[in-house]
Parts: C-alpha cells; sequence; structure tokens
C-alpha cells in the first residue's frame, strides 16, 4: 500500500465513510502498531472521538422499562438454525445464546462458556484437530431447566443431521464427534485440521438448543417442533409472544446469567414497513429506540439526523451487495423443480454474455447518487478481513465494451432492438427485495443495458416474502426465480469460510434440501471445490488467505456474481441508547444484554 492509497482512506475516515477502527486494523496488518497507526490520524487532524456519556454501572436487574426496535424485514421464525436471513437470526439471538460472540473487532466474548479456548489456556490443539470448551455453570433455561454439556451436544447432532435440512451445516459437518469431559465441558474432535474452530457453536451460526425440548424433533421431524415458533433460551429475555412477520415481544430473564443484567424489562421487536419509516421512527419521531439496517439515501438519513433524537450507527462489515447471474433455468421444470441445477440457463450460460452485464453496472453512480458513507464500490465479492482482500480484480463501467463484447460473440441486435442469438432474446428478469436504493439500483442497471439491447424486467418482492424462510414460497430468493436477483450477505463471523461456501457444490439449493443450501446461484466449479477444501485444512493463515483470494478471483472472473458495493453497518439509534457494540461480525444484538438507556 503505497503513501498515496493512505492518504485516501484517512480522507475516508475524515469523511465518515471507514471508521478509525477499520483504518488501525488495516494499518496493523501492513505491519504498523496500533499506536503508530492512531499518531497518523492524530497527526492528520483526525482527533480520537471521545465518549459523550460517563460507562454505565448497573446497580439492579431491570428498570430500563421497554425496549422498541425495529426491524423492517420482519421474522419469520425463532429457530436460528432455519434461519433464511439477518432478521430471523437477530429475533433469535433475543432468546438464544451462542459460547461466544465476536466483538467489532473480531475478538472471541465468552457467553455461555467460561472463557474462550486458546493455545495458551489448553483449549486449542496445535495440529487443529480438537478444542475444548469450558462451559459457564449455573446458567438455565428460561424454563428452569440446567443448561449443560447435554445441550451443545445435541446441538451438533441437530445442526449436522442432513435430513434437519439446517442453514447452519456448513459449520457442524466437519465434526467427527463431541466428547463430554463433564457436566460442563466438552471437546470437539474434528475430522481434519480445522484452523477456523470458531465457526460451530460461535456468534450467528452457534446458538445453542435445548435438548430436552428439541430432541424428539430431529431430523425429518425437525419442521414440527413447537420451539421453532416459541423458543425457549438463555438469554436475557423470555419469550412472551411473537407473530410471524409481524412482531416479537419478551420480557426480562429474571434468572439471567449475568449479574444486574439486563437494563430493559421488555423487548419489542416490529417487523415489517419499510426502511424510510424505520429511520424516520427513530431519527424523527423517536417512536423507537433502535432501527436495523438503515437502507436508506445518505441524504435522507442526514436530513432526519437533524431531529437531534437519534443518531446514524455506522461500522465496518464484510457485508456485500450484489448481484446474482443464475446459472440455472428459471423458466423450466424440472421434477417439480424451476432453477433445478439439472439445467443450465438458455443465455448467462455465455461467459460474454455475464460479462457484459459486468461492465453495465455503473458502481460509482450507485455508490455516489444512493449509498454515500453508507458504502464502497469493489470489484470484489470477499472484502474484508484485509488479509483476503484481492487486489487482482478491477471493475469498469463501459457501455462500449459492452455493445462490443456482444456483437463479437454473435448477439445481433432484431428488429425490436433487442439481442438475440440461436432464437434466444436477451430479456431477463430482475429482482429483488422492495426497497428504495436497490429499487434506484434496479434503474441504473436497466438504463445501461437497454443502451446495449438487453431488455431487462424488474421485479420486487416484500421483504418480508423475499426473505422469508417458507420452503412453499416461490418467491423468496434461494428459489431464485428470476434471471438476475440482487441483495445483500455479510461475513457471518471473522472468517470467509462462512462467506465463501456460497458457492461450493454441495451447498446448491434444491427442493431436496427445503431451499436450504447456501449456493443460490447453482454455480459448480471442480477448481473452487478444492481451493475450498484445500482451505479447510490449511492451517497457515498466509497460505489460507491466498486459497481464499483465488477463489474470490474465480467467482469474480467467472461474473457468477457482481459486486455492486462493499456495505457498511448502518443502524439508527435513539440519542440515550447505549452499549451496542455493534459489529460487523455478530448479531446487531449480540450485546443485547448491555443495551441501556442513559441521562
Amino acid at each position: 500500500m503505497d503513501e498515496r492509497t493512505i492518504r485516501e482512506l484517512i480522507e475516508e475516515v475524515r469523511a465518515g465513510r471507514w471508521s478509525r477502527r477499520s483504518f488501525i486494523q488495516a494499518m496493523v496488518g501492513l505491519g504498523l502498531t496500533a499506536p503508530m497507526a492512531a499518531q497518523t490520524l492524530s497527526g492528520a487532524g483526525i482527533a480520537h472521538a471521545q465518549p459523550k456519556i460517563a460507562p454505565f454501572t448497573p446497580t439492579r436487574r431491570g428498570g430500563g422499562g421497554p425496549l422498541k426496535v425495529l426491524w423492517w424485514q420482519a421474522p419469520t421464525l425463532l429457530n436460528p438454525h432455519f434461519a433464511t436471513g439477518t432478521k430471523d437470526l437477530d429475533a433469535s439471538r433475543i432468546f438464544y445464546e451462542p459460547l461466544a460472540s465476536f466483538d467489532p473487532d473480531g475478538n472471541l466474548v465468552a457467553i455461555l462458556a467460561l472463557e474462550a479456548p486458546t493455545a495458551q489456556n489448553g483449549g486449542v490443539a496445535k495440529d487443529g484437530l480438537s478444542v475444548i470448551w469450558k462451559l459457564k455453570p449455573g446458567v438455565a433455561w428460561h424454563d428452569g431447566k440446567p443448561f449443560t454439556a447435554d445441550d451443545v451436544i445435541f446441538t451438533w447432532e441437530y445442526a449436522a443431521d442432513t435430513a434437519t435440512a439446517a442453514t447452519t451445516i456448513g459449520s457442524y459437518d466437519g465434526i467427527e464427534r463431541v466428547e463430554k469431559l463433564s457436566s460442563h465441558a466438552i471437546k470437539i474432535v474434528f475430522k481434519k485440521p480445522t484452523p477456523y474452530w470458531s465457526d460451530a457453536f460461535c456468534g450467528f451460526r452457534g446458538m445453542i438448543l435445548p435438548r430436552h425440548l428439541f430432541d424428539a424433533y430431529r431430523g425429518a421431524k425437525s419442521r414440527e417442533a413447537p420451539a421453532n415458533l416459541k423458543p425457549v433460551g438463555t438469554g436475557p429475555y423470555r419469550f412472551v409472544d411473537f407473530k410471524p412477520g409481524d412482531i416479537v415481544r419478551g420480557e426480562i430473564n429474571p434468572a439471567y446469567h449475568v449479574p444486574k443484567r439486563p437494563y430493559f424489562d421488555t423487548i419489542e421487536m416490529k417487523g415489517g414497513g419499510d426502511a424510510v419509516s424505520a429511520a424516520r421512527a427513530v431519527l424523527q419521531t423517536g417512536e423507537y429506540d433502535y432501527g436495523w439496517n438503515m437502507q436508506v439515501e445518505d441524504d435522507i438519513l442526514q436530513r432526519l439526523e437533524q431531529s437531534g433524537k437519534g443518531r446514524v450507527e455506522i461500522f465496518t462489515t464484510g457485508g456485500i451487495e450484489h448481484i446474482q447471474c443464475n446459472q440455472s433455468d428459471p423458466w423450466r421444470e424440472v421434477d417439480g423443480e424451476r432453477s433445478s441445477a439439472k439445467t443450465t440457463h438458455p443465455f448467462l450460460s455465455d461467459l460474454t454474455v455475464r460479462r457484459a452485464l459486468n461492465l453495465l453496472v455503473d458502481r460509482a453512480a450507485v455508490q455516489e447518487q444512493i449509498y454515500g458513507r453508507q458504502g464502497r464500490t469493489t470489484a470484489n465479492f470477499l472484502n474484508a478481513p484485509s488479509r483476503v482482500y484481492s487486489k487482482s480484480t478491477g471493475w469498469e463501467f463501459d457501455v462500449d465494451k459492452a455493445n462490443a463484447l456482444l456483437e463479437t460473440a454473435g448477439w445481433t441486435r432484431g428488429a425490436d432492438g433487442i439481442r438475440e442469438k440461436g432464437g434466444r432474446k436477451l430479456r431477463m428478469v430482475y429482482q429483488t427485495s422492495v426497497n428504495a436504493p436497490r429499487q434506484k439500483t434496479q434503474a441504473i442497471v436497466k438504463q445501461a443495458a437497454a443502451k446495449v439491447g438487453i431488455e431487462i424486467e424488474l421485479k420486487s418482492v416484500v421483504a418480508s416474502v423475499f426473505f422469508s424462510s417458507d420452503a412453499a414460497n416461490p418467491d423468496t430468493y434461494p428459489h431464485f426465480y428470476a434471471d438476475l436477483q440482487m441483495y445483500a450477505i455479510g461475513l457471518q463471523g471473522t472468517d470467509p469460510r462462512t462467506l465463501m461456501n456460497l458457492y461450493v457444490s454441495w451447498e446448491v439449493a434444491s427442493k431436496e434440501n427445503k431451499w436450504q443450501g447456501r449456493n443460490i446461484t447453482r454455480w459448480r466449479n471442480e477448481e473452487y471445490d478444492r481451493l475450498y477444501r484445500a482451505a479447510d485444512t490449511e492451517l497457515d493463515p498466509v497460505k489460507r488467505a491466498a486459497l481464499f483470494i483465488r477463489m474470490n478471483d474465480l467467482v469474480i472472473q467467472s461474473v457468477v456474481v457482481i459486486p455492486v458495493l462493499w456495505r457498511n453497518g448502518v443502524s439508527a439509534a435513539a440519542v440515550k441508547l447505549q452499549g451496542m457494540e455493534l459489529s460487523g461480525w455478530d448479531s446487531q444484538l449480540w450485546r443485547l444484554s448491555h443495551w441501556v438507556r442513559q441521562a
């Protein structure tokens, strides 16, 4: 990284488009010490932000009244191992907890564990084949039953069972066995050396289920469990009520395992609506305390902040807004299933067409005109951590070059101006969720595509449907009954493994796995599979990072997806709401037990 690039990054921090913490982390990755990186910012006139409110020290549990939060994509179930979107995971996190979570710096923070395993404390084996977790004693489920090693072992058995069709199976199928060392200690033995041992039982994908309530609903019966909609967890709040697609309510857990926590007496997660309405409800009217995922034009957010009732919270994530190119045929049904992996797309199977589309996405316009400080342009699917960011890719917006590519490949304009080849016209359906920035992005792409003879029909699906976990609903994004689709997906945890398994062949979404497979594009590539398997066992961090960079480059060179924007996390919070410690590597509710309202 040269001097010019560093100066550009400093200006990104000054403009609020990059956090101070992210800059320091990037500089540390280049060999600077954290104090030297901080001094670099100070020398540029960017002072360390001083806390405006003194740290909160609780004197008792509760007493904070109601906490009201808005998730404009409403949750549809409360079993984290069936979640098909962030909204289901976050709603589940109110009640369930993992052994450990990831803080804003990517560090493991013990939750249901007594401590995070390390090589120093004897928890992590040097050969990468095993990990020992010591569990926190005295923790009880909301129904009073004790939390023990049996629950952790059961969660592995449940999630790893292919008949369960859990969306988290990829985090657990590499485990050979989980040994019970005592009532509050387990040893995880992996099938092979596992560098990212903190995938299972940690963060988004690590929430522990109570064996005594789910044991009767293993495998094929997993969808019948009453607790899928009425959770009994160990978290700071107990379940009160849930209306799928609408609202989740919880009340304080009087026996919560953290002393004098939580602060709030009740929690209400209201779902549905849209991002603009959610932003107004927090920033302008003050009706709600917190709003998730403020996917609203940045100029609107800045105007709403002027009311003085709320603030916008921006934090670094690994999230990527991207357009997916369907590799299967969404318009032909095979064995009762459209977009079957047994088919190939009638024209997106042509790499030239995908390359032309890649040239028609004006990322700079999307960033400048719509998202502003909420994101950065990128040519990569994998953007974080910095060690896996590829420098071999690039993007450009060039209508003339796209025209030339299609012409050379034999896609000629018909009488109606639409390009065709072999009797197939370049007519596409491009879908996404209902959301103003996404509809504006669609319009930018459609306008450019029309200039080269590609006709695009825009489809917008209500977010509660598009991100639904309903296997019977054909309009969900895992079904992918369109040619192109766009949404954002984040890095769940700090390791690329959980993001890059979106392209392995064994994760293809299908009717057989109830569309729970994570490979939505249906792309399959033997070299990619080999790279992924190699990264799964590579203990050398430098060699492992190189494997992930190569995976990213394969996906980008093949134009399986078109990256649009490297998204920052953007939320809205009431002025007095504190203690969130928002992390781009975990649920925004990972620290819910410590949220407070201060004077």
